[in-house]
């Protein structure tokens, strides 16, 4: 499976944000993309002013998904983005979609809001209380998590136990000291523990880092951005994850199994 990752500075405007999706999508797909992951909530962005979120979510049929979506008619590659989309409670969601030939395959709402380092994302999230979400891509079966899930490594366990041999992770990572390495160690803990590929696409601009990146079943990086805004490839040969499986039997040599009932919050 042909892997790209995407980043780009979301505005507070949706649709320069949309014109920046369609863009990567039509280049994913000239470079033979099957998977192209782009960022978390890249809907608008609003650096200062975070509540506003509330203001400019859309529903799952609403002009940018719906946008979106048509752009990926006749095309092999699968989106996988994240939106935010307005729930019931005043709050909203924190959506990935997985959009494919014109069509919504499907959705996941976050499950770990991003309430660590002095932010509070469930001021204005909802936290989802849904399983873990498998999409099937070139005949791969791809997890999908959103940014502070990445930080849960019971989250990854319950993808793979499903078949995943490749994660799908949206993020806004934001800058601060040793995020950065937060950020790469999380990833390759998760590819490494799992003995599966993880696809990784960080927002960039003024509050985050980018620093997009692909790691394989072994833990190496295969593909990076750095700051700016841009895409990049790399191929996730499933005969590598079968290698890296036989040489290192973590999923075969573990003694436990992971529960996957969603705690409730506050009930800790």
């Amino acid at each position: 499976m042909r892997i790209a990752v995407g980043q780009f500075a979301a505005s507070p405007d949706w649709k320069d944000n949309l014109a920046a999706c369609l863009d990567l999508t039509a280049e994913a797909e000239r470079g033979g993309a099957d998977l192209l992951v782009l960022p978390e909530g890249v809907l608008a962005r609003f650096t200062e002013d975070r509540h506003r979120i509330r203001e400019v979510a859309q529903p799952l049929d609403g002009p940018f998904v719906t946008a979106l979506r048509a752009a990926t008619e006749g095309l092999r590659t699968t989106v996988v983005v994240g939106i935010h989309e307005p729930s019931d409670d005043g709050r909203v969601f924190n959506t990935l979609v997985a959009l494919r030939d014109g069509k919504l395959i499907t959705r996941y709402r976050k499950l770990h809001l991003y309430d660590a380092f002095g932010d509070q994302e469930s001021a204005n999230v909802r936290p989802a209380d849904e399983p873990p979400v498998i999409v099937e891509v070139a005949g791969t079966k791809v997890g999908l998590m959103t940014c502070y899930d990445i930080r849960f490594p019971e989250l990854a366990r319950l993808l793979v136990d499903a078949g995943a041999e490749v994660l799908a992770l949206p993020a806004a990572w934001v800058r601060g000291p040793a995020k950065e390495r937060h950020w790469e160690v999380m990833i390759t803990a998760r590819a490494l523990e799992n003995t599966c590929w993880v696809a990784a696409s960080g927002e960039c601009g003024p509050r985050n880092i980018g620093n997009s990146l692909v790691v394989d079943p072994l833990g190496t990086v295969r593909t990076r951005l750095a700051a700016a805004p841009g895409l990049t490839w790399t191929d996730a040969d499933p005969g590598v994850t079968e290698a890296a499986r036989r040489t290192l039997p973590v999923l075969a040599n573990r003694r436990f199994s992971v529960d996957p009932t969603v705690i409730p919050l506050g009930a800790h």
